[in-house]
């Protein structure tokens, strides 16, 4: 009863010995993937300025996809739920910025 006091009082769980380290966990983040879709208008220029001064890339995996000119990512931009440009979509989840171009004008 005395030891469980004694540890306690002195922060520690009974048991644990004074001279035994607390051991720390590390966490791993995953860092999140993201696509930034955009025409090169000026709005979407804008944009992605902001994006890519804001996002933490120590946090996010930033891919920047020109819809202009590469046409054959219109389609991956649609089934990932964009349906105008600028867009961020990250980890799947689509987040319009403005209205710079619809889908439909960049095919």
């Amino acid at each position: 009863m005395a030891r469980f006091g004694y540890a306690v009082l002195a922060g520690r769980p009974a048991g644990r010995a004074k001279h035994q380290p607390r051991i720390q966990e590390r966490t791993t983040i995953m860092k999140a993937t993201a696509k930034f879709y955009h025409a090169d208008c000026p709005v979407c220029v804008d944009a992605e300025t902001a994006v890519t001064r804001y996002l933490d890339a120590t946090k996010v995996d930033l891919e920047v996809v020109h819809l202009g000119s590469a046409k054959n990512r219109v389609a991956e931009a649609e089934s990932a739920g964009v349906r105008s440009v600028p867009a961020l979509v990250i980890d799947g989840n689509v987040i319009h910025l403005n209205f710079g171009a619809a889908i439909p004008d960049l095919k």
